[in-house]
């Protein structure tokens, strides 16, 4: 059976290394990724990270400091947010829809990432109701030549910072469970916990409220 053709310029691996640098600063690494972090996460030598990056560099994805580290290139970070809105929005189509946890729904649409059309991507991120967070509460970017909502997720912010809510994402039902909890848009929140799945523990000017992953990533918000 024939295998479904590649959907980018870069190969799957050059993707992966892309995507892998993209999620080190999603989490909050400052500055250049070290190669050894990209071998561990990675799960190969340092050598072999090495033979990649010079590649990397070469077609312009990223940049290299000696003994600091990589960076993405304008031309690396849109080739990775396309990748991970591919996958984000499958993983989201695995989790709702066929009942798979975050972590297994993430693994299956990692298969998927690489093929998928961007006529499909956009197709499905319709039929989905055009999400803006994954099942584990990260972003998925937004389309090339869309912008992304603004300011950030309140599953990102750290415990004991009060927040403002700047827009409210996600499907109506979603927002009306939130509009419940006195989590709308200018509303003053604190978040009190975070959990290992992603969630968090709020207190809202009406309720102290426990969010899932999915629920806390649709709320945007800054700094009060």
């Amino acid at each position: 059976m024939a295998t479904a053709p590649h959907t980018h310029a870069t190969s799957e691996a050059e993707e992966m290394y892309l995507i892998t640098i993209a999620m080190a600063m999603e989490d909050g690494h400052e500055g250049p990724v070290p190669l050894p972090h990209l071998g561990r996460e990675m799960d190969v030598s340092r050598v072999s990270a090495n033979e990649m990056v010079k590649k990397l560099v070469e077609k312009g994805y990223v940049t290299y400091t000696p003994y600091r580290g990589v960076a993405l290139t304008e031309a690396g970070t849109r080739i990775a947010n396309d990748v991970l809105r591919r996958r984000r929005l499958w993983a989201v189509f695995l989790s709702e829809h066929l009942g798979l946890s975050a972590s297994a729904a993430d693994t299956v649409a990692c298969e998927f990432e690489h093929i998928t059309p961007s006529e499909v991507a956009g197709r499905l991120s319709s039929f989905l109701g055009d999400p803006t967070v994954g099942p584990s509460g990260k972003p998925i970017p937004a389309a090339e030549g869309t912008t992304s909502p603004a300011g950030r997720s309140l599953a990102d912010s750290p415990v004991g910072q009060a927040v403002v809510v700047r827009s409210i994402e996600g499907d109506p039902s979603l927002r009306a469970f939130l509009a419940d909890e006195g989590i709308v848009e200018g509303a003053s929140l604190l978040v009190t916990a975070l959990a290992n799945d992603g969630g968090c523990l709020v207190e809202s000017p009406s309720a102290t409220v426990r969010l899932s992953a999915r629920a806390a990533g649709v709320v945007r918000v800054a700094t009060a």
